[in-house]
């Protein structure tokens, strides 16, 4: 996937994508964020089903085809914000919609914190203000080391045995996914970001958690969607149900047979995001 480039303010190269209808100047744009070890590439299955935005997507500092920090520490929420307010100003947005599945919707939020400005509308996919602790801790259990898959079909097959709450998901999606997530080398396989991005996670979670109601609550008066997927072990039904008690209005949809986090080409989110997008205009 060829990507283009801009230079953040502490001297980073993030690579990122813009596309969207001939005239982009009337297209709601629409920036993309990923989850916590993910690439911009994650948004495919999505962008083939919406033609008419202007669909932004950037890897995140350390990750893809992004340049590593050489201070990991700054692999965090508020940093990876303060990127994409800058790759806004690159593109000469002083607004955008954001898709954000998991790491991304973190980063939504703490942005209505303290850029409100810049946000015209949030998407939030299977991410909200209470990360349990089971979800996190299988997140952990991979996060910075190599897949233990020595090819793509071997990893395909993991994924499909490890990942909980995935169900009816075709070999071939599986496959793409193993390509997305890995990256061949003389030693079999390897992951697709900075192997430090552990140490920075692991430094973020000592202490108390945070309070990250404030952060959604920040939300208000945005246009808002929330997809979860109906099996997700970081979105509990719960705290989904606290959300929406919060905003009524919020668009929402549940996908069957998703764990964490769904493609977003089911039917579910896809009607979702298209009436949000439709109340974003």
């Amino acid at each position: 996937m060829m990507a283009d480039f801009f230079e953040t303010g502490d001297g980073l190269r993030l690579a990122y994508r813009d596309e969207g209808p001939g005239d982009t100047s009337a297209a709601l744009p629409v920036l993309c964020l990923a989850g916590l070890t993910r690439t911009m590439s994650d948004f495919d299955y999505l962008a083939a089903h919406l033609p008419d935005v202007r669909l932004i997507r950037m890897d995140y500092r350390g990750r893809g085809q992004s340049q590593w920090a050489t201070d990991p520490m700054t692999y965090n929420v508020l940093r990876e914000g303060q990127d994409a307010l800058e790759l806004l100003d690159h593109l000469g947005l002083e607004k955008a919609a954001i898709i954000g599945t998991s790491r991304g919707g973190l980063i939504a939020m703490a942005l209505a914190g303290i850029a409100r400005v810049r946000l015209r509308a949030v998407c939030l996919v299977d991410i909200g203000p209470v990360l349990p602790q089971g979800g996190i801790g299988r997140i952990m259990e991979y996060l910075g080391r190599r897949p233990k898959a020595k090819t793509h079909a071997e990893l395909a097959a993991l994924l499909a045995q490890a990942l909980p709450g995935f169900a009816n998901v075709p070999g071939e999606r599986w496959l793409e996914e193993a390509h997305r997530q890995a990256v061949a080398d003389a030693r079999g396989l390897n992951i697709t970001y900075d192997p430090k991005l552990r140490d920075a996670v692991i430094a973020a979670g000592t202490g108390d958690p945070p309070d990250l109601w404030p952060m959604f609550d920040a939300l208000a008066d945005l246009p808002l969607a929330l997809v979860r997927g109906a099996n997700s072990d970081l979105l509990s039904p719960e705290t989904a149900a606290r959300m929406r008690a919060r905003r009524p209005d919020m668009i929402f949809a549940e996908v069957p047979d998703r764990g964490h986090v769904p493609f977003l080409d089911e039917p579910e989110a896809l009607e979702a995001i298209r009436a949000w997008i439709e109340a974003s205009a």
